[in-house]
């Protein structure tokens, strides 16, 4: 896109002004407290019973999470307490501290709970532990109301700080206070569970059910005969006094249900999405809006390495959730999840394919990039389509993605043709670029199935090719004629002088520092081993009698054994 201002540079400030009067929408926090804290405690320890690894796990969770956002507590040597304030919130991981804290101050105090059936003196720390979970359970509930949080965190919150106040006020034997809140958590648990799909009702149900018996065991405890008709009527209190947004809340929780919930993909239905997936969806309706409003290609490549994150995380969360319809014999329920996985890898590969083009825009703006790069960037793009087309057995899908393939196989012949080029190879370079007029007329035939821009791209392409045709037949011309005549006169060459000595040529490298007379060191030739001559005849040669020269052996012995012994005797020839 060419961009024209004057010589005040008028347009480039317009423009900056125009860009930062563009509001940007608020990012919205989402905490699912209940859920990540059975699956925690599933995980850790109080499957069993045992609260203490539960504890020590969230001392390692909190290091972990005030680790990665930079929340330190003071240094090694100096502790200093540093709570989450709601300026400081730019993640959904700065939610989950004062989560944790109240996790790790109920579960020691569940504990000291166990502990306290030997050791009395307990009692009265298991109460102030308890009283931190409360502290920290109301920190939390105060910075989700102080950032953009949406409606399920809202409520989970408002549930989960009743149920720890509940929890105190039921050790305590304060049984009014005891049964209010933790009525208060059971209303807004079963309202949950008629608003969330049908994966997330068994956990907050299961919360439901747990709370019936100490609502029970209260309302016997006050002792009085209204005790039952005031927790019937509870429900009716509630939603007077404390629920008043509730309903509010509920409608918002509703509404996002029933948009993300159904999902229809080319006319067939894709069946009850998680809400991982639904807010996936959300997002990729979303991100064509965002990439518009990127300053620069880098950053448009930046969201979507992002949200191709968010894709792959979606698809295992499917395969996690739907794995026993995935293994079902139901061929309907089978269908239905397979074509919502087929879905997903469809945004999948195509918001890669996008990457990659935003690449190639990269790359073709960049000086130090080669042809070479540009070539595998389209080879990739080609593999994207290649893999969409097998994700459905529609004929019409599969052929609107051929036309398209053909028209990146245009662009991938003609970067290969100049990568040719650059190498001085004329001749094949100009056979690529007739094969890549040939994929482009094939596409430009169907251009009512192509992309507008990709229509326009192929337009420009082709007069790009017709004109590096001419150019390369014009080159591989010339050089016929050169070798032929030999008029070339300028000309380098990678072989030796040894071995162009027949040819006339003018090499300036040959008067430079390092002239290419001869290749050192020579190269290696073979040449026929030296044969091996082997005596075949010595077993057959009779050898003449030696012994007359030597002597008899039996005398010269005798002798040389007499004056031995004389010589023994006297001392005589000793050295």
């Amino acid at each position: 896109m060419v961009v024209q201002e004057d010589n005040s540079g008028l347009t480039v400030q317009s423009q900056e002004i125009h860009e930062a009067e563009i509001p940007k929408e608020p990012k919205v926090y989402s905490l699912e407290i209940l859920k990540i804290i059975k699956a925690a405690q599933q995980q850790h320890g109080l499957r069993h019973g045992d609260y203490q690894r539960y504890r020590g796990y969230c001392s390692r969770r909190l290091r972990r999470l005030r680790k990665v956002l930079k929340v330190p507590q003071g240094d090694r040597r100096h502790f200093k307490r540093r709570d989450v304030m709601p300026v400081m919130v730019k993640d959904d991981k700065f939610l989950q501290i004062p989560l944790t804290l109240a996790e790790r101050a109920w579960s020691y105090a569940m504990q000291l709970r166990q502990e306290s059936n030997t050791e009395p003196r307990k009692k009265f720390h298991l109460i102030s532990k308890l009283r931190k979970a409360a502290t920290y359970s109301l920190q939390l509930q105060e910075l989700i109301e102080s950032v953009n949080c949406d409606a399920r965190t809202k409520l989970e919150a408002q549930a989960y700080v009743a149920w720890i106040h509940g929890s105190l006020h039921f050790e305590l034997h304060l049984w009014k206070p005891a049964m209010e809140n933790l009525k208060k958590a059971q209303v807004v648990y079963e309202k949950l569970v008629t608003a969330l799909p049908d994966p997330d009702r068994t956990t907050y149900q299961s919360r439901v059910d747990e709370l019936a018996p100490n609502l029970r065991y209260c309302a016997y405890n006050i002792g009085d005969t209204t005790a039952i008709d005031d927790l019937m009527q509870m429900r009716g209190q509630l939603s007077a006094e404390l629920l008043t947004t509730l309903d509010s809340l509920m409608a918002q929780t509703q509404e996002t249900k029933s948009s993300s919930e159904e999902v229809t993909w080319r006319g067939k239905s894709c069946g009850t999405v998680p809400p991982r997936v639904a807010g996936l969806l959300h997002a990729d309706s979303r991100l064509d809006q965002v990439l518009c409003k990127a300053n620069n290609l880098q950053t448009r490549v930046e969201h979507l390495d992002a949200h191709l994150i968010d894709c792959k995380d979606a698809i295992a969360t499917v395969r996690e959730t739907f794995k026993s319809e995935l293994k079902s014999k139901d061929s309907e329920k089978n269908s239905t999840v397979q074509h919502l996985i087929s879905y997903l890898q469809y945004i999948r590969l195509g918001r890669t394919l996008e990457r990659n083009l935003t690449l190639v825009e990269i790359a073709k703006e960049s000086k130090s990039s080669k042809p070479q790069d540009i070539v595998r960037l389209y080879e990739a793009a080609i593999h994207n389509l290649v893999e969409m087309s097998q994700l459905q057995d529609d004929e019409e899908f599969r052929r609107n993605l051929e036309v398209r393939t053909r028209g990146y196989r245009a662009f991938r012949c003609f970067y290969m043709a100049q990568s040719l080029a650059y190498v001085q190879r004329w001749r094949e370079a100009l056979a690529l670029y007739q094969r890549a007029l040939q994929h482009v007329k094939t596409a430009m035939e169907k251009e009512e199935t192509l992309p507008e821009d990709l229509k326009t791209a192929l337009c420009q392409l082709k007069a790009s090719i017709e004109g590096a045709q001419y150019a390369a037949h014009a080159h591989s011309v010339l050089g016929d004629q050169e070798a032929e005549t030999g008029t070339s006169t300028l000309i380098k060459s990678k072989k030796p002088l040894i071995e162009r000595l027949h040819e006339y040529r003018e090499d300036p490298s040959l008067l430079s520092k390092q002239p290419k007379i001869v290749k050192l060191p020579p190269p290696t030739q073979s040449i026929p081993c030296k044969p091996l001559f082997f005596d075949l005849a010595s077993n057959m040669v009779e050898f003449p009698d030696l012994s007359e020269k030597f002597g008899d052996p039996s005398k010269k012995g005798g002798q040389a054994g007499l004056s031995g012994f004389v010589k023994g005797l006297w001392g005589w020839g000793n050295k």
